[in-house]
């Protein structure tokens, strides 16, 4: 795909040698395919090599991280502390 389109753009720039018409077509295509594409990364520019996906994954194991924090902070583990200590008195 992005071969074909690099081609269709290549060609279209040789035709505004003819007509500059083209040019403006292949200027077109040109921002069509760096400004809009897949995701909300960029086109096929950025594509497969783009460090978009990356983030995505930075930002859930980030996220994951924050929840796990959240849920085993110091303040939990000392009021599990203490209900572990309280049911050790009570069974012993």
């Amino acid at each position: 795909m992005f071969v074909l389109l690099l081609i269709l753009i290549v060609v279209l720039f040789a035709l505004g040698f003819l007509h500059p018409l083209w040019w403006v077509a292949a200027a077109v295509m040109v921002f069509g395919a760096t400004r809009y594409g897949r995701d909300r990364g960029g086109g096929w520019i950025r594509g497969d090599g783009s460090d978009f996906g990356e983030y995505r994954d930075y930002e859930k194991r980030r996220d994951s991280q924050d929840r796990w924090d959240r849920r085993y902070s110091r303040q939990y583990r000392a009021r599990w502390r203490r209900e572990d200590r309280r049911d050790r008195e009570h069974r012993g």
